[in-house]
């Protein structure tokens, strides 16, 4: 049972036009809780030209969708001058969240990335109170991979306890402490145990007690019964054809595994069939490209900039494969695989991909999986796909795996969050 939630929900996130996942899954939770009831959804994130000064792989911002109305998304100004050398970006979004969180309005607040995310919420929550002012707001945290990757694990490395405890206790200070994968939340707990070893800190029992599990949420509808003109009509502007590629989209990085793609694909019996289309950006774009460039198939491998969020299910539905061979990174690791589901969702070829973190939670049992750093794996997983599957079992496949993605769609996730909501809020209506 989903009660009638509070009216207002504050998500805190990189938001649009950022080129990743939980951006993505920010815009999904945000439209699914206008269906759900709330009034009034926020999104607060950052000044779009902070996030270029940051180098975050980025959307043209003409490429954009709107949001639905009902939907506010807000970059508050930085707070202070020159003189503050950094934090002024996020004094503005922790003051933006006091003046929400103390106007009386019932409020939910889910933050996606502990830092800083979720210090901002925690410490407007904080500030909040001792304001004097009606304050009415429930805390939802959602750790992401890089969380841990990034910022806790680097922690331990350098013997940081005190950053490693900030990360920790500011996380396990909101009402709902929610995890995107059980990968990621045995990674939590992981290095909590580290950092309770090393310190005599009790954070580990606490996480494996409190943290829950909260797929990202995925707007299956933009994936599914796709019109066929339509997919016809997006490749022939690409000079691509259907079943004539091989499809990688994702951020380019050096964890996403494009090296080894490029190195499988020219080994492969099916690079003299289809084509390699490798669409994103990322912090490795330049680098990847003149590898490519070198490859004995260079003349068969075309990047793409410019995908948007229309036109990306079409030339996933279209392709002869799609593979994302990603590989843990020390400062990433796949702990889901987003672009895998929505993969899925909108059919076409195989998914070629590995085991990396939570990759297998995704994916279920509808993708082959191989190596890490295998690009003669990914070379024989490319030939099975492409010239020895029958149209008959591609589309077996492609709808089981319709099936499998299907309990990603967000208002599904939603619902899951709200109920683990309504058990911090009214605990007596759970079993109601």
């Amino acid at each position: 049972m989903i009660m009638q939630p509070p009216n207002r929900l504050v998500i805190v996130v990189r938001a649009d036009p950022v080129i990743c996942g939980h951006s993505g899954e920010a815009r999904n939770l945000a439209e699914a809780a206008l269906s759900r009831g709330f009034t009034d959804v926020r999104i607060v994130t950052w000044p779009v030209d902070r996030l270029e000064e940051a180098g975050l792989p980025l959307k043209p911002l003409d490429s954009v969708l709107p949001y639905s109305p009902g939907i506010t998304v807000e970059r508050p100004e930085p707070v202070g001058d020159y003189k503050v050398p950094d934090g002024r970006f996020l004094a503005g979004i922790t003051g933006r969240l006091v003046e929400l969180f103390t106007d009386g309005v019932p409020t939910v607040a889910l933050s996606l990335y502990l830092s800083p995310h979720t210090t901002a919420v925690t410490d407007a929550v904080r500030i909040a109170r001792t304001t004097g002012l009606p304050v009415d707001v429930t805390t939802v945290a959602e750790a992401v991979g890089s969380d841990v990757t990034n910022v806790v694990r680097s922690c331990i490395e350098a013997d940081r306890f005190g950053a490693a405890a900030h990360v920790l206790s500011t996380y396990l200070s909101n009402d709902v402490c929610l995890a995107v994968s059980e990968y990621t939340r045995d990674l939590v707990v992981a290095c909590a145990e580290d950092v309770d070893a090393r310190h005599g800190t009790r954070y580990a029992e606490q996480c494996r007690t409190r943290i829950g599990i909260s797929y990202p949420a995925v707007d299956t509808r933009a994936y599914t019964d796709l019109e066929p003109g339509a997919v016809d009509a997006a490749l022939a502007a690409r000079g691509l054809e259907r079943d004539g590629y091989v499809f990688f989209l994702s951020r380019l990085a050096a964890a996403k595994g494009v090296d080894d793609l490029i190195d499988g694909y020219a080994r492969s019996a099916a690079a003299g069939r289809v084509r390699l289309v490798v669409a994103g950006r990322g912090p490795e774009a330049a680098e990847l490209r003149a590898y490519a460039a070198a490859s004995p198939v260079a003349d068969r491998i075309t990047f793409l900039d410019d995908v948007d969020d229309v036109e990306k299910p079409l030339l996933m539905a279209g392709c002869a494969a799609f593979v994302l061979p990603s590989k843990p990174r020390p400062e990433f690791v796949e702990t889901f695989g987003i672009a895998l589901v929505e993969k899925m969702l909108a059919g076409g070829g195989p998914i070629v991909t590995t085991q990396t973190g939570g990759i297998g939670e995704a994916v279920g049992d509808h993708a082959t999986i191989v190596g890490v750093e295998d690009p003669d794996g990914i070379a024989a997983a490319i030939d099975h796909a492409v010239l020895h599957t029958s149209p008959d079992d591609r589309a077996r496949q492609a709808e089981a795996a319709r099936g499998y993605a299907l309990q990603f769609d967000r208002t599904d996730v939603l619902d899951g969050i709200l109920r683990q909501l309504w058990a911090v809020r009214v605990p007596e209506a759970i079993g109601a």
